[in-house]
């Protein structure tokens, strides 16, 4: 795609990177500011990572981009530094460019995926668990991410020792717990106290029930009374992790609020601004499941 010589742009890496819903994002809260920018999609293969960093580190109208996998942490010892929370998270998905062509990791998957629970953790509770199904790249930052808010987190993997080591390098400190996947599949007769002033999560934070992937195995009797289902997939939108929930009457929050949200975070570093959202959240929800 051209690009008029003097129009600054970021983008989003990855491989694959066609079906990434980032450009359409972008684009829109630029068409909406009046910006001249742009924001599209680059495919960079893993060992294209290295040549595509040093290339745009001198071009000075490139203001930096978002990094998908399979590149979230092997895109760290080819920048120059990294905001505390990436480093925390040992994973980047953002990539800003400075003025002298250094180049400055953030990870904006923990605030994106913390944004529709801040109602609910802006209250205090007597107690916070979490249960996190999965343990990829997107489970690090969710971990992290509820880690900082006084959670205790039921990690659980096909590989429960891997599910280990995730906590034991995001919060070693953490009185959290570990299980195999299928340990949720099964149905249990575990009577759950009263919940009053208790805040229960349970997070799909693996690709699972994603379109083209096995379905996810979670019987709802592994959920507390007023659980929050929350489900990071975006294709399908609405997961049948979600419609089961929902129609067990929990409330339920979808992949695209996480995607917006850390959409959001780095449009700012890469533009200076900050994207119109509220109202304005509704008509992009609609493009991007047109």
């Amino acid at each position: 795609m051209n690009r008029p010589a003097d129009r600054i742009y970021a983008e989003v890496i990855g491989d694959p990177i066609a079906q990434s819903k980032s450009p359409a994002i972008h684009n829109y809260w630029i068409g909406k500011l009046g910006l001249q920018a742009d924001y599209r999609a680059h495919h960079v293969p893993s060992d294209q990572l290295q040549a595509y960093l040093a290339k745009r580190r001198q071009d000075s109208q490139w203001r930096g981009c978002n990094v998908t996998m399979p590149h979230k942490q092997a895109v760290i010892p080819l920048l120059d530094q990294l905001d505390p929370l990436a480093r925390d998270i040992g994973a980047v998905n953002t990539i800003v460019r400075r003025e002298d062509g250094s180049l400055i990791g953030y990870n904006t998957d923990a605030g994106g995926f913390l944004e529709p629970l801040k109602p609910f953790l802006e209250r205090q509770h007597l107690f916070r668990m979490a249960r996190v199904l999965g343990t990829g790249g997107a489970a690090r930052a969710i971990i992290a991410a509820l880690a900082r808010e006084n959670t205790v987190l039921v990690v659980a993997g096909r590989n429960p020792d891997k599910a280990r080591a995730l906590l034991d390098e995001l919060d070693p400190k953490g009185a959290h717990h570990v299980v195999s996947l299928a340990h949720f599949g099964d149905r249990t007769d575990f009577a759950f106290d009263d919940r009053q002033g208790i805040f229960d999560l349970v997070v799909n934070a693996s690709p699972l029930g994603m379109a083209g992937q096995p379905p996810l195995e979670f019987d709802l009797s592994h959920a507390p009374p007023g659980s929050i289902f929350y489900d990071i997939v975006t294709h399908p939108l609405d997961t049948p992790l979600l419609k089961a929930a929902r129609k067990a009457g929990f409330p339920t929050i979808d992949g695209l609020n996480m995607l917006i949200g850390q959409a959001a975070e780095a449009f700012e570093h890469f533009f200076g601004q900050r994207p119109l959202r509220d109202e304005h959240d509704a008509e992009l929800r609609t493009i991007l499941t047109a």
